[in-house]
Parts: C-alpha cells; structure tokens; sequence
C-alpha cells in the first residue's frame, strides 16, 4: 500500500510541478518569501544565536528542458563586514561545497536535517572556503560552470538536481549570505521552471515588524498531517500557517536556545498545494538579529521540501472552499 501511494504521490507531484507558475527568478530566498538572508554560524558557535547544527543544505532543480551550462552564485560568502553577525573578534571560516551525480539527493542522510552521516553524498564538483574576506563584502562569489547531466536525474522533479552545502569550519560568527541559480556568470539571469528547495531552514528575520517572512512547505498526497519544529524563535511574535482553506492557524513557537513542536492535520482541500507558513515579528520590543530554524515532516517522519517558488504558487485562502466542504 505504500508502495502504491508513494507511485500516486510522485504521478501526481510531477503534474503540479508542470502547471506552477513560471519562475521569473532564481534567488534564494526568493521575493515572495520576503527573507533577508540565509544563515550559517561559524563550528564553534552557540547554539543560543540560532543556529543548531552550523550546518545549511539547499537543493537546485534544473529542469530537463534546459541544456547549456549554468553558474551557482553566492552573494557575500565570506564572514565578515556589514552584513554578517560578529560575536567578538572576525574569526569564522565557511566552506561552500557543490554535489552533482548519484545520490546527491536520493540518499537518505542528503534529506536529513542534521550533518550526519553521509550527508555529503554524491560526487563533489567544486568547493571553497572562504574567511573575512573584503573582496567579497555585499559581492557575488561564481561557482561554475556546470552541465545540467552532472547533477542527479530525479524523475520526481522532472530535471537534475544539484546540492549545496554551507558549513562552519571554524569560529563564532554568524554568516548570513544568499544563493542565485543563473544561466550567466556575470549576471542574475534566471532558468525558466529552476526552482530550489530544503528541508530545514535556516535563515535571518528582518530587524523590523513590518515585514513577515514566510516560507513554503509542500504538501503530497501521502500527508495526513505535519509535525511543525522550530529552533530559537525567541519568543519573538507568532507563525501563522495560512492555506486555500486556512485562514490563519498558530503554530507552537520557540523560545531562546530551545526547540518546540506541534502538529497540524491537513485538510483534503490542502494535498497537492504549498502552506505558507508565515513569521510574523512582535511590534515591541524589537527582537533584532533573530536567526530561525524550521523544519516540517509528515507522519512517517519523511522531511518536506521547502520550495523557494511554491509549487501551485503562493497560498491564497478562499474562504468559498471551505463552505462548500461545511455544506458536505
């Protein structure tokens, strides 16, 4: 029977990813996700500035369609200057690495959350580390090119798929970066229907309540409900969970240096969709430099893809499909 509906799941899952919208760009995080950057703090950091593991595995689609060769850049990659987070002296080295062949994404460690095991799986194509590095202050670092065919061919996905893995090797800074998949070198110049994904978000909050990042888990056909974690929220607002049917569901929230936990079962009217899980920042007082760790599984304890483009788009509720599923 699960054999059966992982099929279902996948027949399925292909389908949405061929009617979602087309990507106009390729940053990561993307503009509806409205997050400032992603973040990784140095090896011997504190768990207490957000970061669990001082580990950030992300996830690029190329889709089959697109042949030539394409570049993954990294956008201020060294720790230091105005963006990072300093915690005394500028002391963190972070090594960047990018896997393409077999198993790259089909392993089961690649899908985890934590840098364990062999999470480092497939064939290593290029690498870097980078320290406090002026040259790369608010300034694009190119890895590539690359051939779409080095990467995994994952029939799920319709294309290849490629992993990048940012690691803290050394220190306590806080390195706060962003990706962008690009057909140039020298430009952001996006692949038409590329996307990015991951299974444990690791990023940056805004310094202000104005802006509410959000963040998009899919949700398959196999998914009866989702079991919701997250890391150091620092008791800062709330995360609400918005869908086609959810008007607005609050999820359990963490406080400093501590994880939480709480499951939402999902509605029929949700499978084949993307949540919007939405963090929304307390208007005082200003909790600043709030780093976040977020992960969602469903209830085999299979860990979600966070697509930077939601698949089906982003979430809207409409409130004419929850009457008609009351008038049943």
């Amino acid at each position: 029977m699960r054999n059966l509906l992982y099929t279902y799941k996948s027949i399925l899952f292909v389908a949405s990813m061929v009617l979602a919208l087309t990507c106009r760009a390729q940053p990561v995080p993307a503009g509806d996700e409205n997050i400032p950057y992603l973040m990784t703090f140095g090896g011997d950091g504190e768990t207490s500035w957000g970061d669990d593991d001082f580990s950030q595995t992300f996830f690029f689609k190329i889709p089959l369609t697109y042949s030539q060769p394409f570049y993954i850049k990294v956008f201020d990659p060294d720790t230091g200057g105005e963006v990072d987070e300093i915690n005394g002296l500028w002391d963190t080295r972070m090594s960047y690495s990018i896997y393409g062949g077999k198993e790259a994404w089909s392993h089961d460690d690649a899908k985890g959350i934590q840098p364990t095991g062999n999470y480092r799986s497939g064939t290593l194509l290029a690498s870097k580390v980078f320290g406090e590095d002026e040259r790369y202050d608010n300034s694009w670092y190119t890895f590539g090119p690359f051939n779409p065919t080095e990467g995994e061919l994952v029939e799920e996905f319709g294309g290849y798929v490629f992993k990048i893995i940012c690691e803290g090797m050394s220190g306590d800074d806080g390195n706060l970066y962003r990706y962008y998949l690009s057909t140039e070198p020298d430009e952001n110049n996006p692949i038409e229907d590329g996307n990015a994904f991951t299974y444990e978000y690791s990023f940056r909050m805004w310094n202000n309540s104005d802006n509410i990042a959000h963040i998009y888990p899919y949700i398959d056909t196999a998914t009866i409900f989702v079991k919701q974690v997250n890391f150091d929220w620092d008791d800062d607002g709330y995360i609400r969970v918005v869908s086609r049917v959810r008007r607005g569901h609050l999820a359990t929230i963490s406080n400093e240096d501590n994880w939480v936990e709480s499951k939402i079962k999902i509605d029929e009217e949700e499978i084949n969709s993307s949540l919007d899980f939405q963090f929304i920042k307390k208007k005082s007082p200003l909790v600043r430099n709030n780093n976040v760790v977020i992960s969602v599984e469903n209830q085999y304890g299979e860990y979600l893809e966070f697509f930077t483009i939601p698949i089906g788009g982003v979430p809207v509720y409409n409130p004419s499909i929850v009457a008609r599923e009351l008038k049943k």
